[in-house]
């Protein structure tokens, strides 16, 4: 089988597993060589480790059943992506509203500032420069033809 198909195929019994819980949703699925298949998945309002661990025997047993490596010679992980990696879908933009985020355009310049809104064609951030009197806060809509990646920041 392909890793295509293997994908594709993974990606609907994910969609069995998340079929009942509306707020969770799959971001990506990698499958390297040794058959370690890695399966993110996002929710709304987080993911916490109960949920992946539940959804990981979920999901492994409807991998068994329909016998995608009939050796069963596979390892599953389920977890979210991690606050490293860019987020991927609209939905993950709608989630972090109100956060910090690095925007990285196609031209490599980066832009950084508070995600205030997400739409279908692009999002709008808020960037402040300057110090006392001179501070600058300006609202930059960007279109998601331009960005390369976005990750969230995290202050502390």
């Amino acid at each position: 089988m392909a890793t295509d198909t293997q994908i594709q195929e993974i990606e609907k019994l994910v969609g069995q597993v998340l079929a009942e819980e509306a707020e969770y949703f799959c971001v990506e699925i990698r499958i390297k060589p040794t058959n370690n298949i890695k399966v993110f998945l996002e929710g709304d309002n987080g993911l916490a480790i109960e949920k992946c661990v539940r959804f990981n025997r979920q999901l492994y047993k409807l991998m068994e059943e329909a016998a995608l490596y009939p050796d069963g010679n596979f390892s599953l992980e389920v977890s979210s992506p991690g606050i490293e990696e860019p987020l991927k879908m609209h939905r993950q933009y709608l989630k972090n509203i109100g956060r910090e985020v690095e925007v990285v355009f196609k031209d490599e310049s980066v832009k950084i500032g508070k995600l205030l809104a997400a739409t279908e064609a692009d999002i709008i951030i808020e960037s402040t420069s300057g110090k006392g009197k001179k501070i600058v806060i300006e609202q930059f809509v960007i279109p998601f033809d331009n960005i390369k990646t976005t990750t969230v920041q995290i202050k502390f």
